[in-house]
């Protein structure tokens, strides 16, 4: 979380704490790791639930503890400066997905970040940080 919260952030400490003093969080890192694993994205998503920690943060778990030599599409982060890229292109999550549930949204976005990188010749996550990179200012592609 530290590594999240860049140099202006002073909430960190606050949420850091937050997350290590929730009980759930042995069985919470656990649970998400193996969905992860299996390719569950969506019911990793479901599954994270820790005081002080939301998506931006727990999908960088989800990218760190998947595995690297899984052939499917591995996790990404999500955060708001990646969302607010895809959104200036055009993209919504509610609308890839069909629905409105985060979970899915979020499946929807890992498929469609693989989808797009492949005919790019680039990967997932190399597209991702691009995007989070532009942070909404898609017009400096």
């Amino acid at each position: 979380m530290i590594w999240g919260s860049g140099t202006t952030n002073g909430r960190g400490p606050r949420y850091t704490e937050a997350a290590l003093s929730d009980a759930r969080m042995p069985t919470v890192l656990r649970t998400t790791r193996e969905a992860v694993r299996d390719g569950d994205m969506s019911e990793a998503y479901r599954q994270f639930a820790l005081n002080g920690v939301g998506r931006s943060f727990f999908t960088k778990w989800f990218a760190a503890v998947d595995n690297r030599d899984a052939p499917r599409d591995r996790a990404l982060i999500l955060d708001d400066r990646v969302f607010r890229s895809l959104n200036a292109l055009g993209w919504t999550s509610w609308k890839a997905a069909g629905t409105r549930h985060w979970p899915t949204r979020y499946a929807a976005y890992v498929s469609s970040m693989h989808g797009w990188a492949s005919p790019l010749g680039v990967t997932a996550d190399w597209l991702e940080w691009l995007l989070f990179h532009l942070n909404g200012r898609v017009d400096e592609l």
